[in-house]
């Protein structure tokens, strides 16, 4: 019982640890913007690889790693799910990396509050999961949110939205490969790393390419595989020891700390129509945090009784 206890500070210093580093990314990927999107990209992925290898040999766990490796490899279904979800936490990095240094950080914060509630929809069409009346009310909110920026600004958020739906769809993709969070970080990453290499080495072979000498670039772009690796392995653990309520109230700490790094250190345009579609989200946000606390499961009994009695 005592170390049930201990564990769970332990727990909410990892998880907040991991989601104010995914929050502050930004301004790491705003120190290289001088470098394109595709070519961080392909750094993000060949040095993470490296640097789970390194983590692997370190903590001596690749007899673990090889034995996650093997029974998922007799498995079709999950080693579909691993390459899917490989392409997809690829394209994830992209878009974020794009969407950093092409000044539209506020947007990509939206998405990671949306991302949440498109886990949901997830759970439904996909998991077979029932909504609940709470739920469902979170999921219109936010939808009225982000209809209401598409109406005022002409086009939808795609940003926001190709965000929320790789990273979701990412999620699923590791619930059916079912594989620990080391392993499937180095798997996902060496699925991906011989092709960012051999891009790397024609784009540098082609001229072009930003130049690896001893500068401070460089050691920014090798780093990309450590803030890459880092979080994922602090939210590993924090997942290990939290609830899934406790660890979902947390999550908002990263994109909020997105949403003010783009209002008040990139100054990003936030706008009337931006405050209003957030508070949509927002009050969405809360609704599903709270949809499972006694209070609210009371009000949907008393709700479902009233429409029994009315039909």
């Amino acid at each position: 019982m005592e170390q049930e206890r201990k564990k769970v500070p332990e727990g909410i210093l990892a998880a907040i640890g991991a989601y104010v580093l995914w929050g502050i990314l930004p301004v790491y990927w705003k120190m290289i913007a001088a470098v394109p999107a595709h070519e961080i990209l392909a750094h993000r992925i060949f040095w993470s690889f490296i640097f789970m290898a390194c983590i692997l040999w370190i903590w001596k766990r690749y007899s673990v790693c090889y034995d996650e490796c093997r029974q998922a490899f007799t498995q079709p279904k999950k080693i579909i799910a691993l390459l899917s979800g490989a392409v997809l936490i690829s394209m994830n990095w992209f878009i974020y990396i794009w969407a950093v240094n092409h000044d539209r950080v506020i947007e990509t914060s939206l998405g990671y509050y949306i991302n949440p509630l498109f886990n949901v929809l997830i759970g439904i069409f996909l998991l077979r999961e029932k909504l609940s009346f709470w739920q469902l009310v979170s999921v219109l909110l936010a939808a009225v949110g982000v209809i209401n920026l598409a109406l005022n600004f002409g086009s939808i958020p795609w940003v926001a939205m190709m965000l929320a739906i790789s990273f979701g769809f990412y999620g699923y993709c590791k619930k059916i490969a079912g594989l620990s969070a080391l392993t499937s970080i180095t798997l996902e990453t060496l699925i991906t790393a011989p092709f960012a290499l051999i891009y790397l080495v024609l784009l540098h072979a082609g001229g072009g390419g930003f130049a690896l000498t001893f500068s401070g670039q460089t050691a920014l772009l090798i780093g990309t595989g450590v803030v890459t690796a880092i979080p994922l392995l602090l939210f590993s653990n924090s997942a290990n020891k939290l609830s899934l309520t406790v660890l979902g109230l947390i999550q908002y700490v990263s994109p909020t700390i997105g949403l003010m790094l783009g209002i008040f250190l990139y100054h990003e345009t936030f706008t009337v129509t931006h405050f209003v579609s957030f508070g949509f989200i927002w009050l969405a946000l809360l609704v599903f945090s709270l949809s499972k606390t006694p209070l609210f499961t009371q009000l949907e009994l008393l709700i479902s009784k009233k429409r029994c009695i009315e039909s």
